[in-house]
């Protein structure tokens, strides 16, 4: 299944994408997608609910509705840095030995086509390409891969857009560079795990006003997605739906030569197979 939300910002509401590409309406079903959605087995639920139901019955999503975050605001965003070999030594940072790990704020969760605002004191706003993976039922201290795979409620395209000075040249830890207002588009889509049985299969690219940026790999991650999600829960707890961007592949504008960052007016388009397209144009905040 595919999750989708749309609406006006902070209005969204929630809907599925249908096997012949049309967005459906499923808010006479359900509230959100959010954390007691996942948590009171809401995948499971909607399945049963296509069962019994024709997708002909459910409202067609208007054309000129906005799309949303796929997802309802998360408790939280949990990004892994340096995830990709190439990606390390472009940035000129040793590939980890460990995930390394740092928090976005949640509400930089947008829609996949909503603006990209450039801070006002910046110079050096970044584009990332990531997998998203949703956590689909809160747990803790997961004690192998099997269980960690078991606790995802899916994937989607998270754009980990990044403000190099605030991270790397203004003191402190990265957060303040990752957590500017829509610096995390995501969707359009949420793929339930279901229909993506090896997640470290995947290909993804990046481009800025029609020039490729970003080309890459999933099985090219230096820590898997369940490895992630293992790691990462005895630390914290995992609640259902949380956000873990995992990590990008080469061809940042921080490793190119010279550096090369957005402006008002670049168009960035996005995406990962299986998991749809994002674009955005950036504007000045």
């Amino acid at each position: 299944m595919r999750l989708i939300r749309f609406g006006a910002e902070g209005q969204e509401k929630p809907g599925i994408m249908g096997s012949d590409n049309r967005r459906l309406d499923l808010s006479a079903q359900f509230r959100d997608w959010d954390r007691e959605f996942f948590e009171s087995g809401g995948i499971a639920r909607i399945g049963l609910l296509l069962q019994s139901q024709s997708e002909r019955s459910f409202p067609e999503v208007p054309s000129s509705e906005r799309w949303g975050a796929p997802i309802a605001r998360p408790g939280k965003v949990i990004c892994i840095g340096l995830n990709y070999s190439d990606h390390a030594k472009e940035s000129g940072m040793p590939i980890p030995a460990e995930p390394v790990v740092f928090m976005k704020a949640a509400n930089t969760v947008v829609g996949p086509f909503d603006p990209i605002l450039i801070p006002r004191q910046s110079k050096k706003t970044d584009w990332e390409v990531e997998l998203g993976v949703v956590i689909g039922k809160t747990s803790r201290y997961l004690a192998n891969a099997q269980d960690a795979m078991e606790v995802v409620g899916g994937y989607c395209v998270s754009h980990d857009v990044s403000e190099r000075e605030f991270q790397l040249e203004r003191g402190g830890q990265w957060t303040k560079g990752k957590s500017c207002d829509n610096f995390n588009p995501l969707g359009p889509w949420l793929m339930t795990r279901d229909e993506i049985p090896n997640p470290q299969s995947l290909r993804m690219g990046l481009r800025v006003n029609g020039e490729v940026r970003q080309t890459g790999e999933t099985s090219t991650m230096v820590f898997g997605v369940a490895e992630i999600v293992r790691y990462l829960s005895q630390f914290m707890t995992l609640e259902a739906g949380d956000l873990i961007s995992t990590g990008t592949p080469p061809g940042v504008g921080l490793g190119m030569k010279p550096p090369t960052y957005l402006k008002a007016g670049d168009i960035v388009e996005l995406e990962i197979e299986h998991l749809g397209s994002q674009k955005q144009t950036c504007v000045q905040a």
